[in-house]
């Protein structure tokens, strides 16, 4: 089975008491550094889609819950549980949840695999994946494509903040904090393509 994946961009996060929400944008049709053009207008899929930490397929951490296709890529929202039991499925999706909050993890990619008879081989040596089914999303750290930029974050946990002894502009605790600040943070992701028996 071909598996390949191409990179898509963080929009927004919002926090709200029982699920993170993030948003984001798929790539553009433009090549990506291994030349590969993934048309988002070709995308198959149904949703809910895993949402995967790090292309772990035996390490989900939410779904995909919407995903429209347009000339200039692919909107989608997701969305993070929060778990309230200890155990191995808390800590991963934390882990998830505070990467993507302190801009630790600042990117996604999708996974994906050809359709058959739809991939284009182009003059620079890469693919154009014409139709693709798409099969997961996951939050990825590896930088690769310059373009990949964090649009807006429209909330952070302050709560969380606060029970640790710090607000969001660093005061004591007690002290009405101050939001993260919002803003542009430019970020990469590798996008690559390998073959899987």
């Amino acid at each position: 089975m071909d598996r390949a994946y191409s990179v898509l961009t963080v929009k927004s996060i919002d926090e709200q008491a029982e699920f993170v929400h993030i948003s984001g944008i798929a790539s553009t049709p433009a090549p990506d550094r291994m030349g590969d053009i993934v048309e988002p207008l070709g995308a198959k899929f149904t949703t809910p889609m895993p949402l995967l930490w790090q292309h772990q397929h035996d390490a989900p951490v939410g779904h995909v819950t919407f995903a429209q296709p347009t000339k200039a890529g692919i909107p989608f929202e997701a969305r993070l549980p929060r778990i309230a039991e200890a155990g191995r499925l808390k800590d991963r999706v934390d882990e998830a949840i505070h990467s993507l909050k302190y801009q630790l993890v600042s990117a996604v990619s999708i996974g994906f695999r050809a359709v058959g008879g739809a991939v284009e081989q182009l003059k620079n040596g890469g693919l154009r994946f014409k139709e693709w089914e798409w099969l997961e999303l996951s939050l990825v750290t590896i930088p690769a494509n310059s373009q990949a930029v964090i649009q807006a974050v429209k909330s952070i946990d302050l709560e969380h903040l606060a029970a640790i002894g710090r607000t969001g502009d660093g005061a004591a605790p007690g002290n009405a904090p101050t939001p993260a600040p919002q803003g542009k943070r430019v970020v990469s992701l590798k996008s690559y393509r390998s073959k899987a028996k």
